[in-house]
This record gives C-alpha cells, structure tokens and sequence, in this order.
C-alpha cells in the first residue's frame, strides 16, 4: 500500500543517499519527487549509467549495473525495507517498483 506524500529512503548501508516524495502510483510503478541527500553525488554517476543502459536497451550491460545497485543500497518504504526493487533517477524524478519477496 502506498500514500500520496510517504517518503522512501534510499539507503547505502545506514546513510540515508535520498529520498523519494511519492506522488503517484500505477500498478506496479510508483514515482515521485527525489530529493538527494549529501551522499548521492558520490553514487548518482551509477544512476546516470542504469538509466542511460536502460533507454539504449543494452540488457547485459544493465544486468551488471542493476545487480551492483542491488547489492549496494536498500530502499526502505515507511514501514521498513523491501526486499527487492528496481529504481530508475533522472534528475529530481525517481521511478520504482518493489516486492516483500526477491524477483525470480
């Protein structure tokens, strides 16, 4: 479940890198203001990459990329992490899906 306004962090072990200000949601996306905290500058050239992969459909590249975000950072919804997700930044605009349970 989600709310218009709840705030997801996206965290790098226990630094808070962002968060994203929901807005809206369609099943199964949700999307939002991202609003950068100190720490992002360091990671957003890792974002600029997934993103860019994504919109050059180059998969394999991608799957390199998306797997060391996975293991890099959490995204923690208002009631505490998830287990999966899959997150695209451009700019101040975050997308996302999400799951309790690891993708197959």
């Amino acid at each position: 479940m989600w709310n218009e306004g709840d705030v997801w962090q996206l965290r790098r072990a226990e630094e808070v890198v962002g968060e994203i200000v929901i807005e809206e949601g369609d099943f199964p996306w949700l999307s939002g203001r991202f609003v950068p905290a100190g720490g992002f500058a360091d990671v957003k050239p890792l974002f600029d990459r997934e993103l860019a992969l994504v919109e050059e459909e180059d998969l394999d590249e991608w799957d390199a990329v998306f797997r060391e975000i996975r293991e890099t950072f959490q995204l923690v919804a208002p009631a505490g992490p998830v287990a999966e997700f899959l997150l695209h930044i451009d700019g101040d605009r975050a997308w996302f899906r999400w799951s309790d349970e690891p993708f197959e």
